[in-house]
């Protein structure tokens, strides 16, 4: 397995991905960075690896329970197995309202206590926070097996200033 090849600029990170393995690998190195508060977006089509981040993250937070799609549920909590933060997993694809709905689904958790990452969330969940880890992921194009990926992480606010999204 070839090493995934990276170039940084500023508070931005691009990657390029071959496998699954490789996805969920990048979601626990993402999470060593993430603290209580933060804000994760997940962008890309349906079948990008989303979700395989997601499980990744969880992983690297040390979470309860499998990180699945939430599509049906819309949000689950995985509360620390660790004494760190919870994860918040949303899927807001079939949220049209925002951040209205995000708050009526009555959450047992604190979210500025939590991680809370949201797939589906481009324009719909940004006014939870000014600073927030924007992760866009997408298929390579032409004659490659379907598993590579392009990985654009970006940082979004002083938050996100110097934590070390170039060293992914």
């Amino acid at each position: 397995m070839e090493a995934p090849h990276s170039q940084a600029t500023d508070a931005t990170t691009r990657l390029t991905l071959d496998s699954p393995a490789e996805m969920q690998e990048l979601g626990r190195k993402i999470a060593k960075l993430l603290r209580p508060g933060d804000l994760v977006l997940l962008t890309g089509e349906l079948g990008a690896g989303k979700t395989t981040l997601a499980r990744g993250l969880g992983e690297g937070l040390g979470v309860r329970g499998a990180v699945t799609s939430p599509t049906f549920v819309i949000a689950r909590v995985h509360p620390s197995l660790v004494g760190g933060p919870a994860l918040v997993h949303v899927d807001a694809y079939r949220l049209g309202g925002g951040l209205d709905e995000m708050e009526d689904l009555d959450l047992d958790v604190s979210l500025p206590d939590s991680v809370v990452v949201v797939e589906w969330g481009d324009g719909k969940v940004e006014e939870l926070s000014d600073d927030r880890l924007h992760v866009v992921i997408d298929r390579v194009v032409g004659e490659t097996d379907d598993d590579r990926r392009v990985v654009t992480v970006s940082g979004l606010g002083t938050r996100w200033s110097g934590a070390g999204i170039e060293g992914l």
